[in-house]
């Protein structure tokens, strides 16, 4: 099944938050808060249960303020910035010394 013109949800940081603070509170599995939140069947669940373990993840190693943030896409895109000049001629040099001495070698 294609996943083209499909939008994840987005959920509030608040609502995060509050289900993590809820599901520790009262020692609820992954799959009784996800029942709890979401009205899904059993079969449906897997999505919303690898969200809530990946916000759990983020609570515990980050405290509530990772979950603030947005990790939505790259920090790269496009074509990777150009190197500085010196960079870029000092590493032409060193690959023209490796050829010359791999020609060396092989005579």
């Amino acid at each position: 099944m294609s996943k083209t013109g499909r939008r994840n949800k987005v959920y509030s940081a608040e609502l995060k938050i509050g289900v993590i603070m809820d599901m520790r509170k009262h020692h609820l599995g992954y799959r009784e808060t996800v029942r709890k939140y979401w009205n899904v069947s059993r079969g449906q669940d897997l999505n919303y249960i690898n969200a809530v373990k990946r916000w759990e993840h983020i609570y515990l190693e980050e405290g509530a303020e990772g979950l603030m943030k947005e990790r939505r896409g790259g920090t790269r895109k496009g074509r990777p910035p150009k190197l500085d000049k010196k960079v870029e001629e000092d590493l032409i040099a060193g690959n023209q010394r490796l050829r010359m001495e791999i020609e060396y070698l092989k005579n």
